[in-house]
């Protein structure tokens, strides 16, 4: 029992408040030994288990080879379990795991990653989950299923905890403790939540004056065409993960990039940001450059910032704060030099736009999820790109956040002529900026 909340065996508790509230936290006071906790990284590694996986290494058929399927993954997870089949078989079923066993993991994408990570702890059958914000990255299609999912777990006498945003907060939910400061302000059942009542919400300010200084140094460099594609296709295994892709990106524009989870727009990035090998048996055209044409992956790097949540899952922890801005200088997954005085200063005014100053010199590994997030959205934007590729880049935020941050875009965009790719599931966190759209299904483009 933690003060005075004791949650029975079946019942489904969200655990709430704004991202400063420390409901994650109190979420991890019901760790024990008959609890599994699962949050949006993944403990993946490679076959011999002696590395963990590269951000790339999906995109590389060689190296992708490395890591285990989800049929090895979940039949390790059950070693010593002793589960009868016909649970086991439940369990993928209500995943809806059947279609991916073959598939390897660094190939998965978020929403799919959630579900692989949630059987295997229902594998493990433990009295209590503990789910850090386990809809983060969800599609609205998955978001709705894992109302099911919740249900049928709950119904197998297991106990479920959430860390969830206030207004993220699933149906299947039975009950909701409301956190302020690290204190529980509220216990309630889940149909009397009424999240506005709390005033979660709060405005932050945008310093446009610091936005326009920090905008002043802008790489002039002008292109014809950011991207050109011409019946691009990729597959993996015999399996076509793009199908016949004609796209055209010109300087200025801001494309809105949508589609479910595994509808091939984290493959689509991948040929957009020179990481993935398959660039060079189609004809794509990079900042006037054609692929192939004897350009380097830096030269294409140089010129875009770049954010994702598969990024986040391979960024090294160790750093400070202010050294992993300082690695967007150098597109590289970490600062693999030594930090630049006039570099750290400019990482440090775009901590003070972002409000998270303070975290400069702390280890990556010791400050909140919401301010990892936020380093790296200031990582993207520290060079001042010619384009910007943010893949949901307001996932791990909470409310207040993602509209401090989809302003900011706008800002952005309502002071310079940057060219920019924004990947979101959900309409209202798309900046009002972006008036065109790519929509992908099943690898296909639709119209």
């Amino acid at each position: 029992m933690v003060e005075n909340i004791e949650p029975k065996p079946g019942e489904i508790w969200a655990i709430t408040g704004a991202s400063e509230s420390g409901h994650s936290d109190f979420l991890r006071r019901f760790m024990s030994r008959n609890s599994v906790w699962i949050s949006y990284k993944h403990p993946f590694r490679n076959l011999s288990n002696t590395t963990e996986l590269y951000y790339q290494q999906r995109f590389n058929s060689c190296d992708s080879e490395d890591s285990m399927t989800v049929s090895e993954y979940l039949d390790a997870a059950s070693q010593g379990h002793d589960l009868p089949d016909r649970l086991v078989g439940h369990i993928r079923h209500v995943l809806q795991l059947e279609p991916l066993m073959g598939e390897q993991l660094i190939k998965l994408s978020n929403g799919e990653t959630r579900k692989v990570l949630i059987a295997e702890a229902w594998t493990k059958q433990p009295e209590m989950l503990l789910l850090d914000h386990p809809l983060t990255g969800l599609d609205v299609a998955s978001r709705s299923s894992f109302n099911g999912i919740l249900k049928e777990i709950a119904a197998s006498g297991r106990t479920i905890l959430m860390a969830s945003g206030p207004y993220d907060i699933p149906d299947a939910a039975s009950h909701v403790v409301v956190m302020r400061s690290g204190e529980v302000v509220e216990v309630c059942e889940r149909e009397r939540f009424d999240p506005a009542k709390f005033n979660l919400v709060r405005d932050i300010v945008i310093d446009t004056d610091l936005l326009e200084i920090l905008l002043a140094n802008r790489n002039k460099t002008t292109f014809h065409k950011i991207i050109s594609m011409s019946h691009v296709s990729i597959s993996y295994d015999g399996r076509r993960i793009l199908n016949d892709i004609d796209w055209e990106v010109l300087p200025g524009q801001r494309w809105a990039l949508t589609g479910p989870n595994g509808a091939g727009k984290s493959t689509l990035l991948s040929l957009v940001m020179a990481d993935n090998p398959q660039a060079y048996a189609n004809d794509i055209i990079l900042f006037d450059r054609k692929r192939g044409s004897g350009e380097s992956i830096w030269d294409i790097k140089r010129e875009t910032g770049f954010v994702s949540p598969e990024f986040y899952q391979y960024f090294p922890m160790e750093a400070q704060c202010i050294h992993v801005i300082e690695s967007g200088f150098f597109d590289t997954v970490g600062l693999f030099r030594p930090s630049r005085p006039e570099l750290e200063a400019i990482c440090l005014q775009w901590m003070k736009l972002f409000h998270i100053e303070t975290y400069g010199m702390r280890s990556f590994s010791m400050v909140p999820p919401d301010v990892q997030r936020l380093c790296l959205l200031a990582r993207a934007l520290v060079k001042n790109p010619s384009l910007l590729v943010l893949d949901e880049p307001t996932q791990g935020l909470d409310t207040s956040q993602q509209k401090f941050f989809v302003r900011l875009i706008d800002e952005i965009c309502g002071l310079c002529e940057v060219t920019m790719i924004y990947v979101s599931h959900y309409r209202e966190h798309i900046p009002s900026c972006v008036n065109r759209e790519l929509k992908l299904e099943n690898g296909g483009r639709i119209s």
